[in-house]
């Protein structure tokens, strides 16, 4: 892990007359740091380029917030997502991998059975071929026009029973391989919503948000994304622990999906970060999101590991941005990202 705490913590223990601002950090230092932020998100879209491009692009929208200027609060924040960011990262790429390799080795399980099956069907055939070809050069050697009829008519008899036979077995067999591709396709899209949902909020994870705004974009639909950043959210951690914490976020999801419209998409972009999709303009969205601050925003009752309910006061930074044609994908989440960033400086100077 990357880190520069012990420049802060000694920052930190300097007097209180003292400045605060990184002045004695190098420049040089925070550029090495931006550099290699950078790095990382490179090296995990070649390790999984589907995974990876969420992390890339996460650390490239904290590496950006570092190159607008810094603080020892704004680079202790940074440190702390990219914490997150990383380890969100290695769950989700070791279960995107154990399952891939679930599912190769069960789908090479079955063609291994269905091969044998096939091949156990024609030995048998095989065997009654050969049985029938046997008799059919005795009757060769027959002399009576009589018996040798008789003989070919039984025989044709056999032949044309195998061929049923083998036909119905054909059909069976089809409808087994039609059965096991439709069971692998249930499971696969079963498989594939899983994929689409966070795993402890329920909510869209990031990859289901990054298709439906690249799916409107290629459709030109009008549409806004709402950036959402839990306030003070590490300090539920620090306090009363992660288990309050995932409680916190399940909760808030839930409400954040309640008061959503039907047509709208919510999910959870990463750590305390959730983005909801809204299919309307700038002006409406607006609107939207005062109504989210109303009936979402507020008092929890919240249960930790080892202590019973207790109840915290929720605030949110939100920023909004419309897409225009011609913006991408990354240009818009960083609109939306700046809007909230700048949302949350004014919130922190209304408290204090």
């Amino acid at each position: 892990m990357i880190s520069i705490k012990r420049y802060l913590d000694t920052d930190a223990a300097e007097p209180s007359n003292q400045k605060t601002e990184l002045d004695s950090l190098p420049t040089a230092t925070i550029e090495c740091y931006r550099a290699a932020l950078l790095a990382i998100g490179k090296v995990a879209v070649q390790v999984s380029p589907g995974l990876g491009e969420d992390l890339d692009t996460n650390l490239r929208s904290l590496e950006r917030r570092l190159s607008v200027g810094y603080t020892a609060e704004s680079v202790k924040r940074t440190e702390e997502q990219v914490e997150v960011q990383l380890g969100e990262w290695g769950t989700r790429t070791a279960g995107h991998f154990k399952a891939q390799a679930d599912e190769v080795k069960e789908l090479l399980v079955a063609l291994a059975k269905t091969a044998e099956s096939v091949v156990s069907r024609d030995e048998g055939y095989s065997d009654k071929f050969s049985d029938l070809t046997h008799r059919l050069e005795k009757i060769a050697n027959l002399n009576d026009l009589t018996q040798i009829r008789s003989s070919l008519v039984e025989r044709v008899g056999e032949l044309k029973t195998t061929v049923e036979q083998m036909t119905q077995d054909s059909r069976q067999l089809v409808a087994q391989l039609r059965a096991e591709v439709s069971t692998y396709e249930t499971r696969l899209k079963s498989v594939e919503r899983l994929a689409l949902k966070d795993q402890l909020t329920k909510v869209a994870n990031r990859r289901s948000l990054e298709e439906r705004i690249q799916y409107n974009i290629e459709n030109c639909h009008q549409f806004c994304v709402a950036m959402i950043d839990l306030n003070h959210f590490k300090n539920v951690n620090d306090t009363h622990g992660h288990t309050a914490g995932d409680d916190l976020l399940r909760q808030f999801a839930t409400e954040l999906q309640m008061n959503t419209r039907s047509g709208d998409l919510v999910g959870r972009w990463g750590g305390d970060e959730f983005i909801v999709i809204l299919s309307c303009d700038l002006e409406a969205a607006r609107v939207h999101i005062e109504r989210l601050q109303k009936w979402v925003l507020g008092k929890y009752t919240i249960r930790g590991a080892n202590e019973g309910s207790f109840a915290v006061q929720i605030d949110a930074s939100i920023g909004a941005a419309e897409w225009q044609p011609g913006k991408t994908a990354l240009q818009l989440i960083a609109e939306a990202d700046a809007a909230m960033y700048i949302d949350k400086k004014l919130s922190r100077r209304k408290a204090s």
